[in-house]
């Protein structure tokens, strides 16, 4: 059986409608072999045309054939599978192109399994056994199959390098030894494996040590990762949450206002339209009595004359003053301009709490890395540049701005500006409308007096000339004071001396989540006047202090 199977070739043993090994074999009236599932699926695909064929030859029979397994075909193929197992276990024994194979075998190599760092020489299985049973062999040194074992042999001397020469860290021959590396220090490769050794033994407690650190660091950020996914949604529902409740309390108030305007509109509508009526039925009634009166002066009867007239002249007294006079601006339009009120407040506290909000969001930083470090350079530094306005909603009444609100001017005469909230009263100061968070740098140029650049949270008060609400006099602002000849640094009503040539133009620097703020003096080059370590809880703002006859710019920057 088996010398009949091995006479075969796949293809006279394969199915011609799958192509593969037969599986079940069954045949055809007419010869020719198939998968019983191959030729029943082909047949059923023929069961409407009632006429059934063989995919080979295409002889078609008028009655589905009845198939019947061709025993001898299938055990032919089970003989084939085991035969082509064999031979493939059999080829996995000898060697390919990138395995290292036996230097003993002849004609077709097999595997190595081990090298000999003695003999030099790469054995199978068959070939390696001596080395397990005869005495002298066992002593000798088996690594795994290498290529490389010509390495070993000191290309000057033709010996197995077995020393090492630390001086110059390479493997050596007993040669070498008391020859090119004589004086060296050299050990045998044993006994520098076994140093070497000991210290890549060190050095994998170390990786396994810091494979368990890194695990627990993943632990914790998968931990940490889960939190904070969880904290988001949380935050996004409470959020949408409170927006619903704010917007139904706005639609609410709108609904209240439109009740009551259509009230009071009801009410002044009946008012106006009853006195219309009133008035109207008095023109009636002066019509009417007019004309009595003209017929009785157009009667010609002096004597019926004088009898009608005391019945018609008398007036009767009118109800009403003689002219209704309307106060202007007595509609509605109150109502809007409260609206519209109310709509500005509104915006000015959602731009506020907004920044907060925003900060509040990017402050989520659950991971403690290193601070980037600050420019060194000004073009380093122009890589962060602001453009700074100010706004004029909270310039003192002394200070002008112009140039589209960058420059501000100390002035004689007080300005027209119109009452607001956010105005400083007492101290000559102003604010940006920016609110600066990240890392933030812009330059100020002075001219004239003194001046203080500062950076203020944007809640620091407006009123009064007390500590509250003037610059680097409390602990919400921080000011450098500058002049003609000195530098000094104020912070919660406390002055520090800083040492600087004199610039007219400051550089400042803000990295807000660092909670680093720097000063410099801008020329030629950069110098430092004064840092400040501290941690911001707000968002910042820009701002001047200006003395008298002194102007402030904030340069636009390229």
């Amino acid at each position: 059986m088996a010398q009949r199977g091995s006479n075969l070739t796949s293809e006279s043993i394969s199915c011609s409608i799958c192509l593969d090994l037969l599986k079940d074999p069954v045949a055809t009236s007419c010869g020719h072999n198939y998968c019983l599932d191959c030729i029943q699926a082909h047949w059923d695909v023929e069961d409407l045309k009632r006429i059934y064929s063989c995919p080979q030859c295409r002889k078609t029979f008028t009655l589905r054939p009845v198939l019947e397994k061709n025993v001898l075909l299938a055990e032919l193929v089970e003989e084939r599978k085991k035969t082509g197992l064999q031979a493939a276990a059999d080829d996995h024994c000898y060697a390919g192109a990138e395995d290292v194979a036996c230097d003993v075998c002849t004609g077709r190599k097999r595997k190595a399994v081990k090298s000999c760092l003695v003999c030099l020489v790469s054995y199978c299985d068959n070939h390696l056994q001596p080395h397990y049973d005869v005495a002298p062999l066992k002593k000798h040194q088996l690594v795994e199959p290498s290529k490389n074992l010509q390495e070993n042999i000191c290309s000057h001397h033709d010996e197995v390098m077995k020393m090492f020469c630390r001086t110059d860290q390479q493997l050596i021959c007993y040669l070498c030894s008391v020859d090119e590396h004589k004086g060296h220090e050299t050990v045998s490769a044993a006994a520098e494996r076994k140093q070497k050794q000991k210290k890549l033994e060190e050095s994998r407690l170390n990786i396994h040590q810091r494979i368990q650190d890194r695990e627990k660091d993943v632990k914790l950020l998968q931990q940490e990762l889960e939190a904070i996914n969880v904290s988001a949604d949380e935050t996004m529902e409470d959020s949408e949450e409170m927006f619903t409740q704010m917007i139904c309390l706005i639609q609410k108030r709108s609904s209240e206002l439109k009740q009551q305007i259509r009230s009071q509109q009801e009410a002044e509508v009946s008012r106006v339209q009853e006195l219309e009526e009133k008035l109207q039925q008095e023109i009636s009634d002066l019509k009417r009595k007019d004309a009595e009166l003209k017929q009785l002066l157009d009667s010609s009867d002096h004597s019926q004359f004088l009898h009608d007239y005391p019945s018609v002249s008398a007036l009767s007294e009118s109800t009403h003053s003689s002219s209704i006079s309307i106060c202007p601006r007595r509609h509605f339009e109150d109502v809007t301009v409260a609206v519209e009120e109310l709509r500005d407040k509104l915006q000015d506290v959602l731009r506020d709490t907004w920044t907060n909000i925003s900060l509040a969001i990017t402050d989520v930083d659950v991971l403690l890395l290193e601070p980037e470090p600050e420019p060194t350079t000004r073009a380093g530094f122009l890589k962060y540049s602001r453009e700074i306005t100010l706004d004029p909603n909270t310039a003192h009444r002394r200070l002008l701005l112009s140039d589209g609100n960058r420059k501000v001017t100390f002035m004689s005469q007080q300005q027209s500006y119109c009452d607001h909230p956010d105005r400083f009263t007492d101290c000559w100061q102003v604010l940006s409308k920016e609110s600066l968070t990240g890392r933030c740098y812009w330059e100020v140029e002075r001219r004239g007096g003194g001046v203080n650049v500062v950076v203020s949270y944007r809640n620091i008060s407006r009123t009064g000339s007390s500590d509250e609400s003037r610059f680097g006099y409390n602990d919400i602002s921080w000011a450098l004071y500058c002049d003609a000849n000195s530098y000094r640094f104020w912070y919660n009503n406390t002055s520090t001396l800083v040492s600087g040539r004199p610039s007219p133009r400051i550089g400042v620097y803000l990295d807000h989540r660092a909670g680093i703020l720097s000063f410099y003096s801008v020329s030629e080059t950069m110098t430092l006047l004064h840092r400040v370590q501290t941690s911001f809880t707000q968002p910042l703002h820009a701002g001047v202090w200006l003395n008298y006859e002194s102007t402030s710019e904030f340069i636009k920057l390229e």
